[in-house]
Order: C-alpha cells, then sequence, then structure tokens
C-alpha cells in the first residue's frame, strides 16, 4: 500500500486515534503528523485539497490541543477550516471545527477572536436538519461570557436568555445546565447594576441546584454567596448574613474539597459582621474559621 494511498492515511489516522485515547499523546502526534504529510501528498498528487486532507489536520489539531500546544492547534484547525471551505465539507463538520477553534481561542484569553467563530458555529448547529439546539445553547452561554467581559451587556443578555429558552424546552427548568445559565445571568445583572435582577435570578439558580444537586452540593453554596453578596448590594445586611451562614455551613460539608472557598466566604462573612458592628461575633467566627481550616 503506497504511503500516499487514501486507506493508508485513514489506517494512520486511527492510530492516531488509538493511542491518544490510551494518553500515548507523543506517540499519537507522530502518527497524526505522518497521516498528515500522507494526506498532503495525496491532495499534491491530485491537485487538489481533499476529505482525507481535512480528517488529518483534524486530528493534528486534536493531539496538539491535548498537548497543551495551543499555537500549533490553532494553525493545525485554521488550515482545516480553509480546507473545509474548499471541499465544501458537511456543515456540522465546519461547525464543530468552528466550535474548537473558538473553544481553544476563548480559553487562551483571546475571547474576542473566538467571538465570530461562536457566532458563525450557533448559525451552523441551528441551521442542521435536525437543529442541533442544545449544542447552540452551550455556545451561547460561552459567547454571552465573552460579551459580559467585553462591557456588551445586552448582546451577553440577549444570548443569556436565548440559552435558557432552549434548554428549559429541553432538558427542564429544573436542570444542572439551566441553573448554571441563571447563575450566570444574576452575575451579568449584577455586573450590569441590576441587583433586583440579579437576586430573582440568583435565587431560581438556588432552587434549581437544590433540587438536581441536592443542598449540600458545593454549587448551591456558591449560589448563597451570590444571594447573600446581592442583598448586601440591596442594603438588606440581615438577609445577606443569613446566605453567607447557609453558604458556610454547605462549605463547612465540603471541607476537605472546598477550603479554599470557605475561607474566602468566611473572610466576608465577618467583613460584613463587623461593618455591621458585631466585632465580638466575627472575632469568634474567625477563631473557628481557623479550626474548621485546620481540619481540611
Amino acid at each position: 500500500m503506497s504511503s500516499s494511498s487514501p486507506g493508508f492515511s485513514s489506517l494512520l489516522d486511527d492510530h492516531a486515534s488509538q493511542l491518544m485515547q490510551e494518553g500515548r499523546l507523543e506517540e499519537a502526534l507522530r502518527a497524526a503528523r505522518t497521516a498528515l504529510s500522507s494526506a498532503r501528498q495525496e491532495a499534491e498528487d491530485g491537485g487538489a485539497p481533499t476529505q482525507r486532507l481535512l480528517t488529518a489536520l483534524e486530528m493534528v489539531a486534536t493531539v496538539h490541543r491535548e498537548l497543551g500546544q495551543v499555537a500549533e492547534a490553532e494553525a493545525a484547525l485554521k488550515e482545516a477550516l480553509e480546507v473545509g471551505d474548499q471541499v465544501s465539507a458537511p456543515k456540522r463538520q465546519m461547525a464543530n471545527l468552528r466550535t474548537s477553534l473558538g473553544t481553544l481561542l476563548d480559553f487562551s484569553q483571546r475571547e474576542a477572536d473566538a467571538v465570530p467563530l461562536y457566532e458563525q458555529a450557533i448559525a451552523d448547529f441551528e441551521e442542521l436538519e435536525p437543529p442541533e439546539m442544545e449544542v447552540s445553547a452551550q455556545l451561547r452561554n460561552n459567547l454571552a461570557m465573552i460579551y459580559k467581559g467585553l462591557g456588551k451587556f445586552a448582546l451577553a443578555e440577549q444570548h443569556y436568555l436565548r440559552a435558557l429558552e432552549v434548554l428549559e424546552n429541553t432538558r427542564g427548568r429544573r436542570s444542572e445546565s439551566v441553573a448554571a445559565v441563571y447563575n450566570n445571568l444574576g452575575s451579568l445583572y449584577f455586573t450590569a447594576g441590576f441587583a433586583d435582577q440579579a437576586r430573582e435570578m440568583f435565587q431560581e439558580g438556588l432552587d434549581s441546584r437544590i433540587r438536581t444537586l441536592g443542598p449540600k452540593h458545593p454549587d448551591v453554596a456558591q449560589s448563597y454567596c451570590n444571594l447573600a453578596t446581592v442583598c448586601h448590594e440591596l442594603g438588606e445586611s440581615s438577609r445577606a448574613l443569613e446566605y453567607f451562614e447557609q453558604s458556610l455551613q454547605v462549605l463547612e460539608a465540603n471541607i476537605k474539597e472546598e477550603a479554599a472557598s470557605y475561607e474566602a466566604v468566611g473572610e466576608d462573612y465577618a467583613s460584613l459582621l463587623e461593618i455591621e458592628g458585631d466585632t465580638r461575633k466575627a472575632e469568634a467566627f474567625r477563631k473557628r474559621m481557623k479550626k474548621v481550616l485546620a481540619l481540611a
């Protein structure tokens, strides 16, 4: 079998995939690069890019990403998108490529560069037959986070609300993914200065998390802490203290894994006690917190 034959290249791709699943990433990269070289030769012999070249580029990008080699993964994905356009790759494949590159850039602190990729991927997934609405909803959630960070609050709200609508319709109102979007919406409203709306969203998120995760899950503690923060902003200090206490109870029950969060929330709680003039209780709590943390 020729090293530039489609069958040989396909075997190398399969071998690279198997090696990656086994955690043998360096070997997987060598196999993926060999497959890519074979696919490039095939494309050159035929005078045009091929689907085989696109598949080989995807595999190389995947292995580079697993190895944490961001620049190399980015280069392979960008070339894959170019080849995909040239060979009229299926819309789903192009959507997946854009999602992969967008996510890579997003998590490499290049959020603005990820925006057009997420936007196009969302459009692609929603144009499929049948449309993949849950995937687009998760991408909308990612995109909304970026827009929030860029100060584009109206666009962030638009994508959060659309994601929420889709996920509530597909997974039900009480689901972990829906709770996460409610929490993100609350954070957006709080940052934008709409504390009342933030509290409403945080409360919805808390209710969903208690129902889906149970009352002692660390994410429930986060929701209590969010509510404490927004209540303090609204001047409802006694309610804020109650939420902080509920958050601390949950975190203490998970102290082995949540020591850092327990300490951070505890400091906020003690500081609020001091602001309210209850320095004795603040001092007593800090002593207790020190003992709890010593057990972590």
